[in-house]
């Protein structure tokens, strides 16, 4: 494989990442939405569902991040087996490294804010809640 073939299929796995976190944040985002809209008032099957759709959003965003963060370490690997490197290669394997921000960091925040939510969704007021 050509280093030129690597870079865009280095571009497209960086592509896959951002995408799949695209549909997790609008998702949090939303949520917050319906619980400032009362969410926590809505019969228990209603906020049950709710937190099932973000649950379930949140573990398929993660293994499509994980999925496309495992190729980009691939590919960042074949490119460093290059001999005569670009500029760009070299900015690439630098870069391979943060992808363990997508497989460890983002899924961190993700199960906090999510925690926050069902917190929030489910506790009384009296703890904190918007029931």
């Amino acid at each position: 494989m050509t280093e030129h073939e690597l870079h865009g299929m280095w571009a497209t796995a960086r592509w896959h990442i951002i995408a799949s976190q695209l549909a997790p944040t609008l998702l949090l985002a939303a949520s917050v939405g319906f619980v400032m809209a009362g969410i926590g008032h809505m019969p228990t099957p209603i906020r049950l569902a709710l937190a099932l759709i973000l649950l379930a959003g949140g573990i398929l965003g993660f293994a499509a991040q994980y999925s496309s963060a495992a190729e980009a370490k691939a590919i960042a690997a074949d490119l460093a087996a290059i001999d005569t490197a670009s500029q760009v290669t070299a900015r690439i394997i630098a870069n391979a490294k943060r992808t363990s921000i997508v497989t460890a960091t983002g899924p961190t925040i993700f199960v906090l804010i999510y925690l926050a939510l069902l917190w929030a969704i489910f506790a009384p007021p009296s703890a904190g809640g918007m029931q």
